[in-house]
C-alpha cells in the first residue's frame, strides 16, 4: 500500500498572487480546413487582446507580455514538430522565451498551470497561455489511433485500444461498485449538451432527451454515442499577471490557483493507498467504503476513482482556503470527455463524498436550474457545455474551462455567449429560444483538467478579487 510522508501532501506557496485578467477562444468544429493552425491561434489571441474591456490598447498589453506557455496533446495531427514556434512567431512574440506543454487530455490546465507558476515565481509579470488542437488533417480512426498511444502499451493498451473502451470499463466498475444507472450517466449528457446549445463555440450542441441517450448506437458497452466527446479542431487563450500589472489593466481581475496530481497507467494494477481526506472529510466517512470494497477485493482508487484528480484538489484546496467544496464553489468546470469521467470526478474533487456521486445529479445540484425545484441549482456543472456539448480540442480544453468560469465571474456571460454578432462572427444564427446561463453573483469556480483514465491531473480555483 502507498503511504504518504508529511513532504508529499505539503501545501503549494507561490511566492505572489497570480490573476487571470483576459480570456479569448475560437469556435470548435470537426473540421477548420479554411484556417491555418497559426490563423486559430491568432483568434484567440486577438479576442484576448481586444475583447476583454482592458484598460490598455491591445498593443500595449501585448508589450506587456513577458513569457508565453502552448499547449498541445498531439503533434502527430499537424506533421509538423514543435508547432509552438511557429505560432510564437505568427503571434509577432519573438524573441520572448516560450515553452511547449504536453501532458495528454490534461495539456490545457497543465499549460494553465506552468503559467501560472510563471507569475508566481517572479520569472514573469504578464503570461500568455494559449493551446490548440486540430484534429482534422487525420480522419477519425486515425486520430483515435494517435490519442491511443498517449496510453501505456504494457498496462492500457490490452484493455481496450481506444480510450472510449478504457473508460467503458470503468462505467461498468464504477455502476456496479455504487449502484450507479445507466439514467444517471444519460442525464449527464442531457444537460452538457443542452447547455451547449447556447454557445456559439460549440462543437456538438443539441436537445435531447434521456431516452434518446440510451436508444442511441454503443460505442463501447456500456457507453452510448451521445455520451461520448469529439474530436474538435480550434484554439483558447489567456493572460495570467502579478497584482501591480492586473489591477492595472482591469478593474475586474480573478485570482487564479491551480495544482496537479498524476498517478500511474496501470489501470488494471493500481496500488492501493489509503484515500488523502479533503477539508471536509473525515475518515469515519469512509469507513462504510473500506468495509464495501473489501467484499469485492476491491481498492482505492481502484477503477472507480481518479488519484490525481484527489491529489490535485486537495493541494489547491489548501492553497485557495477551499473547507466545502459544494459550498464554496458557485460553478465547476468538469472533463465530461465522457459521462462516466464527469460521474467519477464529483467524489475526487469532494462536490460528494466517493460512492455517493450520482446524489449530485440526482438532487438537481449540478443544474443552472433545478429541474425539482425550479430554484437555482446549488452548484452547476458545466455551463459551458463541456466537452460532450462544446468541445474537446485537446490543447485548448483546460484553457477554455478557466475561460468560461473567468467569465462567468466577470458576468460577462451573456457578452461572450448571446451577442448576435458572436453568432453570426462563427457562421452561426442565435437560437431565438437562447437561454442565458449567467449565474446571478459568482465568487468561486473549479476547472478540471484530465488527462487518459487519470494519468494526469490539474484542479484550478478562479475567485472573484475586487
Amino acid at each position: 500500500m502507498i503511504e504518504f510522508a508529511p513532504g508529499n501532501l505539503r501545501i503549494p506557496k507561490w511566492t505572489r498572487p497570480v490573476y487571470m485578467v483576459a480570456a479569448g477562444t475560437t469556435d470548435f468544429r470537426k473540421k477548420y480546413p479554411e484556417k491555418k493552425l497559426e490563423e486559430l491561434a491568432m483568434m484567440a489571441f486577438r479576442m484576448m487582446l481586444e475583447e476583454n474591456e482592458l484598460k490598455l490598447d491591445p498593443l500595449q498589453v501585448k508589450g506587456l507580455i513577458n513569457y508565453a506557455v502552448y499547449g498541445e496533446f498531439a503533434d502527430h495531427f499537424q506533421d509538423q514538430l514543435l508547432c509552438e514556434s511557429k505560432v510564437h512567431d505568427y503571434l509577432g512574440l519573438d524573441p520572448l522565451f516560450n515553452i511547449g506543454v504536453k501532458t495528454g487530455g490534461a495539456t490545457g490546465g497543465s499549460a494553465m498551470l506552468t503559467g501560472a507558476t510563471s507569475v508566481a515565481s517572479g520569472l514573469s509579470d504578464c503570461t500568455l497561455v494559449l493551446g490548440w488542437e486540430r484534429m482534422d488533417e487525420v480522419n477519425t480512426w486515425t486520430g483515435n489511433y494517435y490519442i491511443a498511444t498517449a496510453a501505456c502499451k504494457d498496462f492500457e493498451t490490452p484493455l481496450g485500444r481506444i480510450y472510449a473502451s478504457y473508460y467503458a470499463t470503468m462505467a461498468r466498475r464504477f455502476g456496479e461498485m455504487f449502484h450507479v444507472s445507466d439514467q444517471v450517466r444519460a442525464s449527464i449528457a442531457v444537460k452538457n449538451r443542452g447547455y451547449a446549445y447556447n454557445s456559439p463555440f460549440a462543437q456538438q450542441s443539441g436537445k435531447h432527451t434521456v431516452e434518446e441517450v440510451l436508444a442511441g448506437k454503443i460505442v463501447s458497452d456500456p457507453l452510448r454515442f451521445l455520451e461520448c466527446c469529439a474530436m474538435s479542431v480550434g484554439s483558447s487563450a489567456a493572460l495570467l499577471c502579478s497584482e501591480e500589472v492586473a489591477y492595472k489593466l482591469t478593474d475586474n481581475p480573478v485570482r487564479f490557483y491551480s495544482a496537479g496530481g498524476s498517478h500511474t497507467l496501470r489501470t488494471g494494477d493500481r496500488r492501493p493507498m489509503r484515500i488523502p481526506l479533503l477539508p471536509n472529510e473525515t475518515e469515519k466517512d469512509y469507513e462504510w467504503l473500506y468495509e464495501e470494497m473489501k467484499k469485492t477485493d476491491g481498492r482505492w482508487p481502484g477503477f472507480e476513482s481518479f488519484a490525481a484528480a484527489r491529489f490535485a484538489s486537495y493541494l489547491v484546496y489548501g492553497m485557495a482556503g477551499i473547507t466545502n467544496p459544494i459550498e464554496d464553489f458557485d460553478l465547476v468546470e468538469t472533463h465530461d470527455a465522457f459521462t462516466i469521467s464527469d460521474l467519477q470526478t464529483y467524489g475526487d474533487v469532494g462536490l460528494t463524498q466517493y460512492g455517493k456521486e450520482q446524489s449530485y445529479v440526482t438532487s438537481g445540484d449540478c443544474y443552472f436550474t433545478n429541474p425539482h425545484t425550479g430554484l437555482p441549482g446549488k452548484c452547476p456543472a458545466n455551463l459551458s457545455g463541456g466537452l460532450l456539448g462544446t468541445m474537446h480540442a485537446v490543447g485548448a480544453t483546460g484553457i477554455f474551462q478557466c475561460n468560461e468560469v473567468f467569465w462567468q465571474l466577470q458576468k460577462k456571460y451573456d457578452k461572450f455567449h448571446g451577442d448576435p454578432q458572436m453568432w453570426s462572427r462563427y457562421g452561426k444564427e442565435k437560437p431565438a429560444d437562447w437561454e442565458s446561463l449567467q449565474l446571478a453573483d459568482p465568487k468561486k469556480g473549479l476547472a478540471i483538467s484530465h488527462a487518459g483514465v487519470g494519468s494526469h491531473v490539474t484542479c484550478a480555483v478562479l475567485e472573484k478579487a475586487w
